[in-house]
């Protein structure tokens, strides 16, 4: 399950970052891991669609946004496990639409997250 919650954190980080939002103190690596942690049997290919708790989190890490530097943190983290736990782009990219989640550019493991505005 840890293999699997890398790569989901990537994708819920370019979702919670077109979100705009995040906690004071600033969000955490393992909180965003604890959120998006049930997205990883879909952005692997091992699950048909994003579980229910997949998209539950990313929406409830996106409420967390406060500002940029959020949005770039959560990117950041995901995206830095997201390519060694294998997530793949054609399932990455499906995340926002099957949870409904408008993030506002393009989800991918290429993502440039210091250009998220």
């Amino acid at each position: 399950m840890k293999n699997l919650a890398l790569p989901v954190l990537f994708l819920l980080s370019f979702l919670f970052v077109v979100a705009n939002v995040s906690e004071a103190a600033g969000i955490t690596c393992p909180t965003v891991t604890s959120k998006a942690v049930t997205c990883a049997g879909f952005g692997t290919g091992h699950a048909p669609f994003p579980a229910p708790a997949c998209c539950a989190g990313l929406k409830q890490l996106a409420g967390m946004v406060r500002t940029l530097d959020d949005k770039k943190a959560i990117c950041r983290c995901l995206k830095a496990t997201s390519k060694s736990m294998g997530v793949k782009d054609q399932f990455l990219s499906r995340i926002p639409s099957a949870c409904k989640i408008n993030v506002g550019f393009t989800v991918s493991v290429n993502t440039n997250c210091e250009t998220i505005q």
